[in-house]
């Protein structure tokens, strides 16, 4: 039941008044009432009573006879509030009737000030002010009069050309001045006398001596400003809105009975207007009645058919209002819509302007009609009071207070009327409107949860001005869904039948645990109880029930079998409901991120603009004081662990492929719940993947060693079999779970070695970043050749120069190679190969070269090599290649030495004096190089071994020019023909003539560029614009000037620059050094370009 409206009698004519009022005006604290006698009575208004005195109050200006005659006649339902059924919306409706409210009375509701007698010789009809003129405008023998509103002298009366008036409207808008654009206050009063419409304007006081005058179709009967600049006017053929500015007149089209097109079908199948104003008996028409809505509408009527429109004139998609008879008077009344039957039915209608549904019904016994404050430019709630007046008595409809009405609303269920009309409610006339607005919406999504309307309820309860608390949203579910936040409650017995199938759940290995799950019976029968209520059991077919539920206990295999169709609805039920809630969780989700960073669980920075931050924290939390930021943390994280359990919850009920995609990334589901709901449905890989998201890595990891390391699979979670998925979940963890690491990867490398050795080879930060020393260690009790593989990688892939690493590598290799030398094979080749080239790669055993040395065997023939590169980096290069001489006879490998070696040293940066040496003409002044010490070994080999001529003279004819002349020819045997030399000195000579060569190239290219220098010195580059070599010129005009001052030339002293800028000799110091330090271009390029034109003009 609403109470919008209240109606308080505040003129009441006595009984033997024979006076009838025929219209009235209020504005201020005054009301006047005019007479059917042309009398004019002027009533001050008086504040009401309070509550307490209204129950003794009597009824004054009249007579109280002519009141109990009124009550006596009526019966009591007459006398309450009645309520008329309405297609959409049947509502109770209530008011007080007015003989009641009239005996109420104890202060006078209004006092009489004055009468102006003979105010016009017929009856008034219509009364309107113009405030700012201070005029009273009055409609009496079908003509238009002006009073003053003071004196009530007549100012003209009747109005120039109104005559055979039938009505008229006024209004009042601020306006700005287009030449001045100065607001001010512009009143009109348009004026119907038959097919014209007059005109009247007011400049703030001053009344415009010019009137104007549009001619219409037909006569008008009704007129309504739409705003401003244009009016409404109702016709017997239907409506037109006429434009007082331009003069324009459009007829006003729309659907339905009003303004359709003629041969158009109507609401009831009416042919046009004018054939449907026909309907009355005896060929009466209906009036055209209209009035201004909020926010630029309209509503026009005739009979019981309606037409919204804007105050454009274009039509409006709305439905009819369901009138069950046509109405005596409209109107407006912020916010609602009201209607006023006929005297006889004597009741006054209140309506929602948006969804037409009738809230309250008044019973007004003789109520004819409406009364409405002048339109002014204050709010549109300021005049939400209005007046109906009868013959004999005027009530005061005063609004009851919004929250009142709201709250009525809410209490009947009218969630929707609630809604509406909030939304229409400016936020100053309801306390905390978007909190209450709010309230109504999550109680009416509560009610479609009901009603079965899932999606629109889980819309409502996500939508942004809502943001339904969590908690709230999980009542509406059963404990498998809410856990204990469920409202629902569920029977014992449903427990009871709900253990038995899933106990045989597992030991039966069903493919699908989800279908298992939804096909439950214990999920959904407190849920439809919830649902529909909790129905009355009849004691004849409870024992027939009980037998059921024991036979499908028993047969849970079949019920198991069920397809989607064989379910019982209330399952399925459960089962949208769910689909549903997974949306609204994750929209709860997202904006709990917007506060909270689910990473760390720390409140993110709040907005300091009007932002969604700090809304976001109201809305999420239940909260009603201030908190610390501390309380807000911990009170968001217990928020977010609520949404993500369920969350869950509802994915392993409706979807539990999607479950994994939840522990993917950073979240708050309870591990206690996700932990005995994915064992209880053997989904290991996803419990592995919520283990590590929640950093619970041991329990994750035993998990993985308990189904990987059995050598046959386990049949309920076959992919974790084998060292797999516990290598890759290793190759993710932190080198700071180094100790976990290593405790995992024992039985993954006993498994399967070579995949294992990913965890410390892989190419990942984790890996590369893991206590090398730790791995080492830990590698060394399995095998060697797992420690050389991790050695060798840190080292030569990770660039790792530990001294001590390079040492246990090659003590692991001399180790592993004399192991295995008994049992020498390809295996063994490829390992020697990888330490010799370990040792001629790796630079840090300077440092450590005689412990490697001293490890190395020595009379050991495969292990030569070694030795000799160790030499070799400890700079003994002769005892080295004395190895591969002598030892391993292998000529091929010590040239190569020595090449290597030479280009080693060609490499380093050289001395002064090596530079010297280098570019000298005598070749005998070089030093000896490494060539030098190899032709030694095999022309003076130290005994018992003998001189070895063909190596000898092969290394000479190579590399003859790189050894002095002196020393080399002195080693050279006596008895050696000089004939094998030929190949030697033909490689000195040609090295000698490439150096007078390139000494002459160098002189000639030398000249070559002398050359040029001069030419471009004496006669310059030839570029326009660039150097123009002595022989340039500048030409200085009048108009030219400094480069740098920007000041003319004149007849000073100047300086021409190389680009041909010139300047001040005083200013030459600041253009060399603004030049030379990087500064303004404007030599080179701004200026200089402008001079040089100049000087060309000239």
């Amino acid at each position: 039941m609403l109470s919008a409206f209240t109606a308080r009698p505040i003129i009441e004519l006595k009984q033997r008044d024979k006076s009838k009022i025929e219209s009235i005006l209020a504005y201020g604290d005054r009301v006047i009432a005019g007479l059917n006698t042309g009398s004019l009575r002027i009533y001050r208004l008086n504040d009401p009573p309070p509550p307490s005195t209204t129950k003794l109050a009597k009824p004054t200006n009249g007579s109280s006879s002519l009141l109990d005659a009124q009550i006596a006649s009526q019966s009591p339902s007459d006398l309450s509030s009645t309520a008329h059924p309405s297609q959409d919306d049947p509502p109770v409706s209530s008011s007080q009737g007015a003989a009641t409210a009239a005996a109420a009375a104890v202060v006078k509701p209004t006092d009489l000030l004055r009468e102006v007698d003979k105010f016009s010789t017929r009856a008034i009809e219509q009364l309107a002010v113009i405030k700012e003129a201070s005029t009273l405008v009055s409609l009496s023998n079908y003509a238009i009069s002006l009073h003053d509103l003071q004196t009530f002298e007549p100012i003209e009366a009747p109005l120039l050309r109104s005559k055979n008036a039938s009505t008229f409207a006024v209004t009042s808008n601020i306006v700005k001045d287009p030449a001045t654009d100065i607001p001010e206050i512009i009143s009109r009063l348009a004026v119907a006398v038959k097919r014209r419409l007059l005109l009247w304007l007011w400049h703030d006081s001053e009344l415009s001596p010019d009137v104007t005058e549009i001619v219409l179709a037909e006569a008008i009967r009704t007129i309504t400003w739409a705003n401003a600049t244009k009016v409404v006017c109702g016709m017997n053929s239907g409506y037109v809105i006429v434009d007082v500015e331009m003069g324009s007149v459009e007829e006003i089209v729309g659907s339905g009975a009003i303004g359709a097109a003629a041969g158009a079908q109507g609401r009831f199948g009416a042919v046009s207007t004018a054939s449907m104003g026909m309907m009355g008996l005896g060929g009466f028409i209906p009036k055209p009645l209209s009035t201004k809505l909020g926010q630029g509408e309209l509503l026009l009527a005739k009979d019981i058919n309606t037409l919204f429109i804007k105050d454009t004139g274009k039509a409006l998609e709305k439905r009819q209002i369901p009138w069950h008879a046509a109405p005596e008077g409209i109107g407006y009344s912020y916010p609602y819509l009201l209607a006023l039957q006929p005297p006889a039915k004597g009741s006054l209608e209140v309506r929602n302007p948006d969804t037409l549904s009738l809230l309250q019904t008044i019973s007004l016994p003789g109520a004819a009609a409406l009364h409405f404050p002048p339109p002014t430019v204050s709010l549109a709630h300021a005049g939400k009071y209005f007046h109906v007046l009868s013959e004999r008595v005027v009530w005061k409809m005063d609004a009851t207070n919004y929250d009142s009405q709201i709250e009525e609303l809410i209490k009947s269920g009218k969630y929707d009327e609630a809604i509406s009309i909030l939304s229409m409610l400016e936020d100053a006339l309801v306390k905390d409107k978007t909190e209450t607005m709010r309230e109504v919406k999550m109680l009416k999504a509560e009610l479609l949860f009901r009603q079965k309307k899932y999606r629109e309820s889980m819309d409502l309860f996500n939508e942004d001005e809502v943001h339904a608390p969590p908690e709230r949203v999980l009542k509406l579910f059963p404990k498998i869904i809410a856990g204990d936040l469920s409202g629902v409650e569920e029977e014992q017995e449903d427990e009871s039948d709900h253990e038995a199938p899933n106990g045989k759940a597992n030991d039966e290995k069903a493919p699908r645990q989800d279908a298992i799950e939804v096909s439950s019976p214990q999920k959904g029968g407190a849920f439809t109880k919830y649902l529909m209520g909790h129905r009355k059991v009849n004691s004849e077919t409870a024992s027939i029930a009980s037998s059921k539920r024991a036979h499908d206990s028993d047969d849970s295999v079949s019920i198991r079998g069920k397809t989607a169709e064989e379910q019982s609805q209330d399952d399925k039920d459960l089962m949208a409901a769910v689909l549903e809630l997974n949306s609204y969780l994750a929209g709860a989700r997202a904006r709990l991120q917007r506060v909270i960073d689910p990473a760390t669980g720390k409140l993110k920075p709040r907005k300091t603009q009007s932002g969604s931050t700090e809304e976001a924290f109201k809305s999420l939390l239940t909260l009603s004081k201030d908190e610390s930021d501390g309380e807000r943390e911990r009170e968001l994280q217990s928020t977010f662990k609520l949404v993500d359990t369920a969350l869950f919850r509802a994915y392993m009920y409706s979807r539990p492929t999607l479950a994994s995609s939840l522990f993917r990334i950073p979240n708050f589901c309870d591990p206690d719940v996700v932990n005995e709901r994915l064992v209880e449905h053997n989904r290991f890989n996803e419990l592995v993947d919520f283990f590590y998201g929640k950093k619970l890595h041991r329990q994750a990891l035993d998990l993985l060693r308990r189904f990987g390391s059995p050598d046959e699979p386990d049949d309920i979670a076959p992919t974790l079999h084998g060292p797999q998925r516990t290598v890759m979940y290793l190759q993710g963890l932190p080198p700071e779970m180094i100790d976990v690491i290593l405790e995992f990867a024992d039985w993954t490398l006993k498994k399967d070695p070579k995949l294992a050795m990913e965890v410390f080879l892989a190419d990942s930060e984790n890996a590369e970043t893991l206590p090398r020393d730790k791995v080492i260690s830990f590698l060394s009790r399995f095998d060697t050749g797992l420690e050389i593989q991790y050695l060798e990688h840190i080292i030569t892939e990770l660039n790792d120069m530990t001294v001590k690493f390079h040492d246990r590598l090659v003590e692991l290799f001399i180790k592993k190679l004399i192991s295995e030398e008994a049992d020498r094979g390809k295996e063994w080749d490829l390992l020697m190969e990888r330490f010799v080239r370990f040792l001629k790669l790796s630079g840090q055993y300077k440092y450590s070269l005689s412990k490697a040395f001293n490890l190395i065997p020595k009379e050991d023939p495969l292990f030569y090599e070694a030795q000799a590169v160790v030499l070799s980096k400890m700079d003994q290069h002769k005892q080295a290649l004395a190895i591969y001489v002598f030892k391993m006879k292998d000529f091929t490998k010590a040239e190569e030495y020595c090449n290597r070696i030479h280009k080693a040293k060609d490499a380093q940066p050289a001395s002064p004096s090596q530079i010297h040496h280098g570019t000298s003409e005598d070749p005998d002044e070089a030093q000896p190089s490494i060539y030098h010490t190899l032709l030694s070994l095999y022309l003076t080999p130290p005994p018992p071994h003998s001189p070895n001529l063909e190596p000898a003279l092969d290394l000479l004819s190579k590399h003859g020019s790189r050894l002095p002349a002196t020393s080399t020819l002195s080693l050279v045997p006596d008895s050696l023909p000089v004939a094998e030399l030929e190949s030697y000195f033909r490689g000195r000579m040609r090295n000698a003539n490439s150096v007078v060569n390139e000494t002459r190239v160098v002189a000639g290219l030398r000249k070559t560029g002398l050359v040029t220098s001069q030419a471009l010195l004496l006669l310059g580059d030839g570029i326009p614009g660039g150097q123009g070599g002595r022989n340039r010129r500048v030409v200085v005009s009048e108009e030219r000037v400094c480069g740098v001052c920007h000041k003319r030339l004149g007849g000073t002293v100047v300086a021409a620059m190389p680009d041909s800028t010139v300047v001040h000799y005083g200013c030459l110091n600041r253009a060399q050094s603004g030049a030379a330090g990087g500064g303004a271009p404007l030599l080179s390029s701004q200026v200089g370009a402008w001079g040089r034109s100049a000087g060309v003009g000239a």
